[in-house]
């Protein structure tokens, strides 16, 4: 049975362009995917028999797209926290085992179904945040076995879960304690093994790499993103997010999809991207958690002509958040967004950095019915109570998932 959603006060769909079509009382006639939406009095006349559903004067947006993730891990890392409020910065931390590595030992040791019953509630927390696909990246195994468990724990979340997960292989994210004096030698290993096992087994769509100083350099990252390519995945990359690395402008060299950070991209790097068509994925809650400064030059990239996109982030080291409105209200502080691009930037621009669009991210007849009913009537509510969830209800591919802020 068709759905009908009426008596929306303001519908909001992106545009391919980065504009926005906005249609006051209006409606959405969906199943699994949208068939019309317009004017109230329009759709209703082919939704005789439809189940209907009343947004209350409400305002009503596609489903948001958390397009950055980390998902996949074993353990919080609040020490860690306390460490950086005291004083330890995070770089600190991590050259004395912690960080990523942390996270490494402790996913190591636990089993795949475990991964997944402690996975399943944080998609839980996305779907009542209105998030209703996200990018999900493995990157703390740093070995064949451990990162095709953590794909594996991607890939059952994605079947038993709502939430769409969309899989990243991210081997490339630290050299392991095992090969801390021979890094040549995991190089080879994600390159010739993992790569090859990940994209064989169809577990991962693209292949990340955190290119940043101590950790890959920027013909590394190159090697490892051009030996995804050959097997199939699309490139991503981690770029320029304490330094500028020149990460950027290798994006845009590889072809890469997006690249994500970029609080320290330089001019060229800007223009590069922007003339290739990489997707800038803004993270900003890693720049406020970890205690920075310094945001991405977000009206640079869009005068560039460039495509933003807004994630969370979510990980247990730089960014515990799953609250994806925050992160607008974020970008609209300190990095000049309006409320319109903000909102444009997570759900058509996550939808793009994901190869996505054209199937979530809007509302276009055809689409995915992923939709999300605020408890406001306006868009520029949604950043200005910052930090206060507004959702009430969240349709995932046409079924209700979310009622009143909690999970069916």
């Amino acid at each position: 049975m068709s759905t009908c959603i009426k008596n929306i006060g303001k519908l909001i769909n992106p545009n391919a362009d980065g504009t926005w079509e906005e249609i006051n009382d209006a409606a959405i006639l969906f199943d699994d995917k949208i068939i019309r939406y317009g004017r109230e009095s329009e759709v209703l006349t082919d939704a005789k028999d439809a189940q209907i559903v009343d947004a209350g004067g409400r305002l009503v947006t596609p489903g948001l797209i958390d397009s950055h993730t980390h998902p996949a891990f074993a353990e919080a890392r609040a020490v860690e926290f306390e460490m950086r409020n005291q004083g330890k910065s995070y770089q600190e931390i991590a050259v004395s085992g912690g960080g990523i590595r942390s996270s490494v030992r402790s996913l190591r040791e636990i089993s795949e179904d475990d991964l997944v019953e402690r996975m399943l509630p944080r998609m839980d927390r996305f779907l009542t945040n209105g998030i209703t696909t996200i990018e999900a990246k493995s990157g703390y195994g740093l070995s064949l076995e451990h990162e095709l468990k953590q794909l594996c724990a991607i890939k059952r979340c994605d079947q038993e879960h709502p939430l769409s997960l969309v899989p990243t292989l991210l081997a490339a994210h630290e050299i392991p304690d095992e090969y801390r004096h021979d890094r040549k030698a995991y190089l080879n290993i994600v390159m010739n093994e993992i790569i090859p096992a990940v994209a064989e087994r169809k577990l991962a769509l693209f292949c990340d790499v955190f290119c940043e100083e101590g950790v890959y350099s920027t013909q590394e990252s190159r090697t490892v993103l051009e030996t995804g390519k050959k097997h199939g995945l699309i490139p991503k990359i981690h770029a320029d997010q304490l330094t500028d690395t020149g990460a950027a402008e290798l994006a845009a060299d590889v072809g890469a999809i997006s690249a994500e950070h970029l609080d320290f991209i330089s001019d060229s790097g800007i223009a590069k991207m922007a003339e290739a068509g990489v997707v800038f994925t803004l993270l900003p809650g890693a720049v406020i958690f970890l205690g920075y400064n310094q945001y991405p030059p977000a009206r640079k990239i869009l005068q560039a002509g460039g495509n933003i996109a807004i994630a969370t982030d979510f990980n247990p080291g730089s960014s515990a958040t799953q609250n994806l409105s925050l992160m607008m209200t974020l970008c609209c502080v300190f990095c000049g967004l309006t409320t319109k691009e903000a909102l444009w930037a997570t759900t058509r621009g996550g939808a793009r950095a994901l190869n996505l669009e054209g199937k979530t991210g809007c509302i276009d007849a055809g689409v995915d019915a992923d939709l999300v009913v605020w408890d406001c009537d306006e868009e520029n509510l949604i950043p200005y109570y910052f930090g206060i969830n507004q959702v009430r209800k969240v349709f995932k591919s046409g079924k209700l998932v979310v009622n009143n802020g909690l999970i069916i």
